[in-house]
């Protein structure tokens, strides 16, 4: 008899791989628009068994679609805000005297956090954030610059630690992330791929913003989904921070009015306040109106801590640490173009931060008129680490100078920049009296895991819909870890075990949800210890107290010679936050058996998250090999124009001998252009024809220019034109030692048109360590800017022919005798 018919009912429920994946229909199962929530254990979640009728004929047979995956009902959407190098005592909400009317009016309408936890550092930070684990747990011991090849340091979220991007995408939200992204490792942002490690792999369906861990602010490297793309192109006075809130806004409204009932997820992540300080000039002269720095750093962080015991954030006797007159001058001892200079550098920083916030508030804005607003879970993290004192102690106008050792440029030589202090002709940064007083009150900064000038944050959370204690503060221990939880907790949604097929890592955080309550304002916090590492200092905290490594290193010391011991060869402090709140007074030698068992609770926290092994250098893990699309490789060789590729993915020319050939063919009209570049107006090289003459040129740091040039404009037709170089140094095989001996020596040039010398020079010096980070090695023409303002502006296309460009690098070898050496330098270091 013929079948006519095979009947499969609606599916309740299955198991797959032993996970019971139940399934509710909130709409009648299989019609169109047929909806289901899952219990996420397993994401994506399995297949559902086909519910319909299926006979030989359509006619004979009933249709039935699966139901597509939907969050809980009421389910909010999440608007998770992070700052960048901003510390306690910036935000007006906090204390601060730089005006924040946004994050102040959030905290009126919502909870203040006076106690959530960074790293120390930024990418570390924003792993932790986006998977809650801690940020060795997730693969960002160190940023990604700094990367080396331990589980705990490579720059890679690993599998079985998904984000909550993709948690949030799977369970029927739609995912976005505009702004900084540094948590693509540095050797996968090429357009080679591969881009699992992209906002776009990470389980965020758009992406709008910059990858690496700062951006020229004019003229970004700025990246939608992984195409870069330059809308400031024609577009004088054009922002980032605008920018990127304007496509934030209408991301927004394009997703509500094409489905009104699913939520959404915005991770907004501003470069600022992170060098460079790139304001508009509208909030410079806001700012400077203001005249709030005007009686310099030592005022002002008595004023910021003024206001936070008026505040009530602290108890009139609390106390902060003496002014580190060892390390930094009061502001009576400077002279006056120091101050003229400084305050030039600090009302463009605080611009920056205020031009910050209110482009956040257009943000909130859009969400209060799609309607939104009430049902938006919005957590606003003031800072991804302490203020930065990455500018030393004189500021920069270039940040790129300073990781490469040149981080003490007289103010007399800087005020040549004043005029143009966060415009397109500068890379700046302030002086570190500036990010003492911007940390008050807590000592220390950025990089230093052991102070909370480094690891304590501040926060407001709002989502009025459900946050009835409207203006409440909350002051239990918390750290950024402890986000993703409470987002899974607030959304209804559970923690996956299984991510395609591969089972997920424990959760290092806990949900603080239950402190939206007012009832539980005075709740313990959700856990008990918490360890903080960063470059070989550290710290501990647990129940109250908190052991800290006494700061050996300043963070502006980037080319100390680094502790070869940092588990070890220590001082140790110890703190009791319940009765010393800024940690001003170190009880430790009242206390040894506390710092003994403090220390051996590290170790064991240490050893369970993957900190070890411990590696206090900085800079020589900056310029340390690790794995590129370069490595391996001697010769490169390019036959047409290419733009774009970062430096983390191109040939590296530092600390090398190398020649660089190529083959044009100049037309009758004769040519000029771009042959190569790497870099840009911060530091960088060019190969170019001027006027028809071949140009090398090294842009050293935008503190000096050396140039190569022939003295004669090449005739039409085919040519050789060579560029030669000669390092004097051994190579950056010193660092592996700890040792950067190897690194920036001399070498001597010679350019070369068909095989005749046409000039040669000796660089007395050579860039050690990074030419600007953000701008890419392109081949016939010049994205961003220009290596020499003076030569040419981008793009500055070639208009010969490009036949062949080829680059031979010979990197120095160590010998035997080398690493001897060597080797007896670093352990007399360790005796």
């Amino acid at each position: 008899m013929l079948l006519n018919r095979v009947i499969s009912t609606v599916l309740v429920s299955f198991a797959v791989g032993g996970l019971a994946e139940p399934v509710f229909a909130q709409s009648t199962s299989g019609v169109p628009n047929a909806t289901r929530t899952i219990n996420g254990l397993q994401l994506p979640p399995p297949p559902v068994q086909f519910g319909g009728e299926i006979g030989t004929l359509a006619r004979d047979s009933t249709q039935w679609w699966t139901p597509r995956v939907v969050p809980p009902e009421d389910a909010p959407n999440v608007l998770l805000i992070i700052t960048d190098d901003s510390g306690w005592g910036i935000p007006s909400t906090f204390g601060g005297i730089i005006p924040h009317p946004t994050m102040d009016a959030l905290a009126a309408d919502g909870l203040s956090f006076t106690s959530i936890h960074s790293t120390a550092l930024c990418s570390p930070t924003r792993a932790a954030l986006l998977t809650g684990r801690n940020h060795h747990n997730a693969g960002f011991g160190v940023i990604s610059e700094q990367s080396t090849g331990y589980p705990g340091y490579n720059s890679i979220i690993a599998e079985d630690k998904t984000t909550v991007g993709r948690i949030l995408l799977d369970n029927g939200y739609n995912t976005s992330w505009f702004g900084k992204n540094h948590n693509t490792p540095a050797f996968e942002a090429s357009q080679s791929g591969p881009f699992d490690q992209w906002p776009t792999g990470m389980g965020f369906e758009y992406f709008y913003g910059f990858v690496g861990g700062d951006a020229n602010q004019w003229q970004p490297n700025l990246f939608r989904n992984t195409t870069q793309i330059y809308p400031f192109e024609g577009k004088p006075g054009w922002n980032l921070m605008t920018g990127m809130a304007d496509d934030a806004i209408d991301w927004i409204r394009r997703m509500h009015q094409t489905n009104p009932s699913k939520p959404f997820l915005v991770k907004f992540a501003p470069g600022a306040t992170h060098a460079p300080h790139h304001p508009t000039q509208e909030w410079v002269d806001k700012i400077s109106a203001m005249h709030l720095f005007d009686e310099g750093w030592n005022k002002v962080q008595e004023a910021i801590f003024d206001r936070q015991k008026e505040m009530g954030f602290f108890p009139e006797d609390a106390k902060i640490t003496p002014w580190p007159t060892d390390y930094i001058k009061e502001w009576d001892k400077l002279t006056d173009v120091e101050k003229k200079l400084f305050i030039r550098q600090v009302d463009v920083f605080a611009a920056y931060s205020a031009y910050m916030d209110d482009e956040i508030g257009r943000v909130v804005q859009a969400l209060k008129d799609i309607g939104e607003y009430d049902n938006t879970l919005i957590i606003y993290i003031n800072g991804d680490n302490g203020t930065s004192a990455e500018g030393g102690l004189l500021g920069t106008p270039n940040e790129v100078a300073w990781f490469n050792g040149v981080n003490a440029i007289p103010a007399e030589e800087q005020m040549k920049w004043y005029d143009v202090w966060g415009t397109e002709h500068t890379y700046n940064h302030m002086a570190v009296g500036w990010v003492w007083a911007f940390d008050t009150p807590y000592p220390w900064m950025k990089q230093i895991a052991s102070k909370l000038g480094g690891v304590r944050q501040n926060m407001t959370v709002t989502w009025p819909a459900k946050i009835t204690d409207k203006g409440g503060k909350r002051d239990q221990f918390l750290h950024v870890i402890d986000v993703m939880p409470t987002i899974l907790e607030a959304v209804g949604i559970t923690a996956p075990q299984s991510v395609d097929g591969i089972t997920q890592a424990p959760i290092d955080g806990k949900s603080f949800a239950y402190l939206f309550d007012a009832k539980n304002a005075d709740a313990p916090p959700p856990r008990d210890t918490q360890y903080f590492e960063m470059m070989g200092q550290w710290g501990l905290w647990h129940d109250g107290w908190f052991l800290g490594t006494k700061v050996n290193r300043a963070p502006w010391e980037g080319f100390a010679t680094p502790n070869p011991d940092p588990l070890n060869n220590q001082v140790f402090e110890l703190y009791n936050l319940k009765d010393d709140p800024t940690q001003s007074t170190d009880i430790a030698a009242a206390h040894p058996d506390m710092v003994q068992k403090l220390r051996e609770t590290f170790i064991r926290e240490a050893t369970k998250y993957q900190v070890f092994p411990l590696d206090a250098s900085v800079a020589a893990r900056m310029a340390a090999p690790r794995p590129n699309i370069t490595a391996g490789r001697d010769e490169f060789v390019y036959t047409s124009p290419m733009v774009g590729l970062p430096q983390g993915d191109s040939p590296l020319l530092l600390n090398t001998s190398y020649t660089i050939t190529a083959e044009l063919d100049v037309p009758q009209s004769g040519a000029e252009g771009m042959i190569l570049t790497s870099g840009g107006r911060f530091a960088g090289y060019g190969f170019y024809l001027l006027e028809g003459k071949p140009v090398f040129l090294w842009n050293m740091l935008d503190l000096n220019r050396i140039k190569w040039e022939g003295k004669e404009a090449l005739s039409p037709g085919k040519h050789t034109v060579e560029f030669d170089f000669v390092y004097d140094g051994i190579g950056n095989g010193t660092l592996a030692y700890n040792n950067l001996s190897g690194v920036g020596q001399p070498g001597t040039g010679t350019l070369k048109v068909d095989g005749d010398v046409v000039d040669t020079k000796k660089m007395d010096k050579t860039i050690p360590i990074i030419l600007q980070w953000d701008e890419s090695f392109d081949i016939g023409s010049d994205t961003l800017t220009g290596v020499n303002d003076a030569d040419y502006k981008p793009p500055f296309s070639l208009t010969a022919k490009l036949e062949k460009l080829t680059v031979r690098v010979d990197r120095p070898q160590l010998s035997d005798a080398d690493k001897v050496k060597l080797q007896a330098a670093l352990q007399k270091a360790s005796d």
